[in-house]
């Protein structure tokens, strides 16, 4: 056997792994995923990676449930996108400070308008959300991306149990409502909707949950687990190098 071919084929296998250990956890999510508050408003962002080497993204549909409605969901602007939100109406009206809503938001689209997610690239979308339901501890909110090679990536499979499905569906969950009934958690939570609030509620978050953990605990974990991946990467490399080096030296040797 060519020990050259067989270095080259474990350099390849090593490659692979980088490239699909970065795929796996680079989908559509809301962010901070899981800390807004029963009954209260909330400004998060839904994160967009684009995760193509060869085409970027151009658009993101996101889908609101109807069996949880929302009266209220704003956009902030964001350059080079362009937002539509559509409502629908409902079977049941809701409530909303003493007025009865007849429709709720039950998509919102946006559309490249001078801009695009290119190879390599995020891009996060602000919402104003509100009032979010006090019969639920999550808000599932499926998500459709689009890239300008016509691929069409559908993010709007349900985690049933441990084990995190090809394309999950983003999950805003929703920790239990305060005493002034407008909750608490690390999400930006306020007593009206705001358009203009903050497009970067996760980094600012800093709020205990309900198990008494911090944002930044959180934080901190994450970029734990991010370094923890990252050198299990490298000593992979180092290691099919090793192993490689060490037949090209062996053939070496016998000639």
């Amino acid at each position: 056997m060519n020990l050259s071919r067989v270095a080259l084929a474990a350099g390849t296998a090593a490659a692979s792994v980088v490239l699909l250990s970065g795929t796996a956890f680079a989908h559509v999510s809301v962010q901070p995923e899981g800390e807004a508050a029963q009954g209260g408003y909330a400004t998060v962002n839904v994160k967009v990676p684009n995760e193509r080497d060869n085409a970027s993204t151009v658009k993101l549909e996101v889908n609101f449930p109807l069996d949880h409605p929302l009266a209220s969901v704003m956009p902030q602007p964001v350059p080079g996108w362009k937002a539509v939100v559509t409502k629908t109406k409902l079977d049941k009206p809701l409530t909303l400070h003493g007025k009865q809503i007849n429709e709720a938001v039950s998509k919102v689209t946006w559309t490249a308008d001078g801009s695009k997610i290119g190879p390599g690239q995020f891009q996060q979308f602000p919402l104003s959300l509100g009032q979010l339901p006090h019969d639920t501890d999550q808000l599932v909110l499926k998500a459709v991306q689009t890239y300008d090679n016509d691929e069409v990536v559908r993010w709007i499979e349900e985690q049933k149990g441990a084990e995190e499905p090809q394309n999950p569906a983003p999950v805003l969950k929703l920790s239990a409502a305060g005493a002034d009934h407008h909750g608490g958690g690390s999400a930006t939570t306020t007593t009206a909707p705001s358009a203009s609030a903050s497009a970067s509620v996760d980094a600012k978050a800093g709020h205990e949950d309900e198990g008494g953990h911090s944002g930044t605990e959180t934080a901190s974990a994450s970029s734990t687990d991010t370094t923890a991946r990252a050198l299990g990467v490298a000593g992979i490399l180092v290691g099919v190098a090793g192993v490689a080096f060490g037949l090209l030296a062996g053939r070496r040797r016998s000639a």
